[in-house]
């Protein structure tokens, strides 16, 4: 492998406008992260016309550094205030807010902020030695594979819920069910619109999130606020202790294998590798009812996870030309827009613009570290402000936060329909993660699997013959399975050890 084009991707990074860049992007990154609902893509659409008068390589540089610096950005609010600012912060909630509740929000910032950066490096690396093998692998998935790969994201969905499994399940129905409403794709019919203009395009994700986990919360703790008076939540040391990243170093090292491998498939990796490494994690465990309770791995997980996505997601758009994800299409348009076509021949014909990216991330996640540590203090004492001040702002955050998205009062409309399906969801013992994550793979599912039954005309055995989507399935009858087994075995074990060892044998009569 010839390494001169690398390295002069360094001395391109290393050019003063282009770092200037690169750290705007990075603080930009973390910024909107903070404020739910103004994610990193409505923040590169706002900035593309800016785009015009900057060199492609500083304009790239630093709409990437918005894109990973975000994911940093959306922790903070799922830990302090209980509010993703990204879809692929929901798993962090869990048990990041359950962490700042007991005093080690700077604990669990911390570890996010260190398994960010080691999944950002890891998949950094693997971004620059394997592009062409993982980009050649992800171009044989087509609908069915990620049909499958959608099922097995739902099917997971009752390992993330800190209650009832069938509560989950059930949740998670209703999730999907949401995911139908609005026009078809495919026949351009209406369904659960009810004649409404506003349903006709479906319901986005932001009011979902806000009202699931903003609005609903509020609502959950008036009682308790009115009652009682919180003594704000006591912060020792900012930095992780060693029995913290003793248990959180294997769950960062799971999750940068499985942010990187799932953040190249096309279709939300983000959220499908933070929904895995937490499952991985919650599965493998001893005690796996310490998750949902602030278990430090159920935050290293997720947010190494969606970090190596986010950087691994660049590898179809630079190599295929293929758009991982919404914020993937936008960094295409910004491109195009400089007159570079991203695609096979990219690495060639514009390697200042290829390696100049893939090694500002490198600088990037080394500022986002610097930053993000000592700044965790500043965050924390956010838990210091009184709920009587901290409950209008956030309420303030999240409707400000869904309006600007589009622009409209309807969305407003939907975060307190939503806030309060979610209250009540809390006063029964449903928790709202697998619904808003069913939602989001909804419709990764039905339009996947309708496009995989048009190519096999109809027939679903299809599914099963192609290796890839095969063997996904097979491994989602595995894990749908694997429960009984486990019971099955357990209650075996218990006979056996029931029969006392030394129990005489009777002799037969002649």
């Amino acid at each position: 492998m010839d390494i001169s084009p690398i390295l002069n991707g360094f001395g391109v990074v290393l050019e003063p406008s282009n770092l200037l860049y690169c750290l705007i992007g990075v603080i930009i990154g973390m910024l909107i992260g903070v404020l739910p609902g103004l994610g990193p893509g409505a923040t590169i659409a706002i900035l593309l016309p800016i785009t015009y008068g900057i060199g492609p390589v500083s304009a790239i540089i630093m709409l990437a550094g918005i894109f990973y610096g975000a994911q940093y950005g959306g922790t903070i609010t799922s830990v302090l205030l209980r509010l993703p600012g990204e879809a692929s912060s929901v798993v962090t909630v869990f048990d990041g807010f359950a962490l700042a509740r007991q005093g080690k929000a700077g604990t669990a910032l911390g570890i996010a902020a260190i398994g960010s950066f080691v999944g950002g490096t890891v998949s950094i690396i693997g971004l620059t030695v394997l592009a062409p093998i993982v980009a050649g692998f992800a171009l044989d998935f087509g609908p069915p594979e990620y049909a499958a790969l959608g099922v097995l994201g739902v099917l997971l969905i009752s390992s993330v819920g800190n209650g009832n499994k069938l509560k989950a399940i059930i949740a998670a129905c209703v999730g999907l069910l949401i995911a139908t409403v609005g026009r078809d794709t495919f026949t351009g019919a209406e369904r659960f619109t009810f004649d409404s203009l506003n349903l006709a395009e479906g319901i986005d994700f932001i009011p979902i999130a806000m009202g699931l986990f903003g609005l609903s919360e509020i609502l959950y703790n008036l009682e308790e606020r009115h009652n009682k008076v919180h003594a704000p939540a006591k912060v020792g040391n900012v930095w992780p202790s060693r029995q913290d990243l003793g248990q959180a170093k294997g769950a960062i090292g799971r999750g940068s294998l499985i942010g990187f491998v799932l953040g190249v498939l096309p279709g939300g990796g983000a959220v499908l590798s933070s929904l895995a490494a937490y499952a991985v994690e919650k599965r493998r465990a001893k005690q796996p009812e310490r998750f949902g309770q602030g278990a430090v791995e159920g935050v290293a997980a997720p947010e190494t996870a969606n970090n190596a996505a986010a950087t691994s997601s660049f590898i179809p758009l630079l190599t295929l030309g293929i758009p991982a994800n919404a914020t993937m299409a936008l960094m295409f348009g910004a491109l195009l827009i400089q007159g570079i076509q991203p695609g096979p021949q990219l690495v060639t014909e514009h390697p200042d613009v290829f390696w100049g990216v893939i090694n500002s991330m490198y600088i990037g996640n080394i500022l986002l570290l610097i930053m993000s540590i000592p700044m965790v203090g500043v965050f924390v004492k956010i838990l210091r402000v009184r709920p009587a001040i901290l409950a209008p702002i956030t309420v303030l955050i999240t409707l400000l936060g869904a309006y600007t998205v589009n622009n409209q009062v309807y969305d407003i409309f939907l975060v307190i329909v939503f806030g309060l399906l979610g209250y009540l969801m809390k006063k029964f013992g449903f928790e709202p993660g697998p619904l808003v994550l069913a939602f989001v793979l909804g419709s990764m599912i039905e339009n996947s699997s309708r496009q995989a039954l048009l190519i096999f005309g109809g027939d679903p055995t299809g599914f099963f013959t192609r290796p890839i989507s095969g063997t996904v399935l097979a491994l989602v009858v595995l894990v749908a399975f694997l429960p009984l087994i486990r019971k099955a075995v357990a209650v075996r074990r218990r006979r056996k050890s029931s029969v006392p060892v030394d129990a005489p044998v009777e002799e037969k009569t002649p």
